[in-house]
């Protein structure tokens, strides 16, 4: 007779939540303001409308741009509003932060898209390795989300897990 190996993973009714699913995977582009400065330190209105009107918004296809001031210059709010304006219709996505915070706002945004009520009572694996790094903002934020619905949330793969949360 053999011995049959069961995979009891499978067979149980745990639910494994993949945080790398919603990482959205377009490229991602920064946007330095510092290219707009004259002399690295001011904006000129004229010039940088002339900027504006003259630069190739078309590099930004289907992006993920982040847009920043890498220098310590005073840049009007008006002119990260130009840039929004003139990346919107070819973006992807356009966010005012490094591309660290750009990736924290997209995730994020991307979490508070899930039904919580979906998982009602369920017990839930937050997968914790991947391809892709994914910010710790992601694993709070999950977290928060789903206590008040689930049963229990645990983090790691099915097979070795770290307790986080069990319903009383």
């Amino acid at each position: 007779m053999e011995d049959l190996i069961i995979n009891k993973v499978t067979q149980s009714s745990l639910i494994s939540f993949h945080l790398e699913d919603l990482y959205d995977k377009h490229e991602r582009s920064t946007f330095d303001m510092l290219q707009c400065l004259f002399q690295g330190l001011i904006l000129r209105e004229k010039d940088f409308r002339t900027f504006i009107a003259e630069h190739d918004w078309e590099q930004y296809r289907d992006k993920n741009v982040s847009i920043i001031c890498s220098v310590d210059a005073i840049v009007p709010t008006w002119a990260f509003m130009l840039l929004a304006n003139k990346l919107q219709p070819v973006a992807n996505f356009v966010y005012f932060g490094s591309l660290a915070e750009m990736d924290n706002a997209m995730i994020l945004i991307a979490l508070n898209k899930i039904n919580p009520a979906d998982y009602i009572d369920q017990r839930v694996v937050i997968k914790g390795c991947g391809e892709i790094a994914i910010p710790t903002a992601a694993y709070v934020e999950i977290t928060r989300i789903l206590t008040p619905y689930v049963k229990s949330i645990m983090y790691g793969e099915p097979c070795s897990t770290v307790p986080i949360y069990k319903k009383k």
